[in-house]
């Protein structure tokens, strides 16, 4: 499959899929003529790939994670353990925005009446 079917198959323009390449998250054999060679099988991995960034993972820790998602039958634990682990991480960001959220709102109250940074540059 060329480059131009593989966009097509998956939604992706073709620079993504020569990023994705030149990162070794996507492997193409070269024709006679240079073309690039996708097999079948690689539409699946896009999809794949393109699911684990969907639920937050980066494209640092899909790599790290490589050899699990080449085998998610087989890793299926694994896989989840990094699905927990990146959950926890959300749940932290998540109290992290609320507590950003109150300081803001806090600074913003009825009680400032003077700039909302005073007391942060008196200290």
């Amino acid at each position: 499959m060329q480059i131009g079917e593989m966009a097509d198959a998956t939604g992706l323009s073709r620079d993504t899929l020569r990023f994705y390449e030149k990162r070794g998250l996507l492997r193409a054999r070269r024709s006679a003529n240079g073309y690039r060679d996708y097999p079948p099988e690689a539409v699946d991995w896009l999809r794949y790939i393109r699911l684990a960034q969907s639920l937050g993972f980066t494209l640092v820790e899909i790599e790290a994670d490589l050899p699990l998602l080449a085998n998610p039958d087989a890793s299926g634990e694994q896989l989840r353990a990094a699905l927990a682990r990146k959950l926890d991480d959300i749940d932290r960001r998540i109290d992290g925005l609320q507590a950003l959220r109150g300081e803001l709102a806090r600074r913003l109250g009825p009680d400032m009446e003077e700039c909302p940074l005073r007391s942060s540059l008196a200290a």
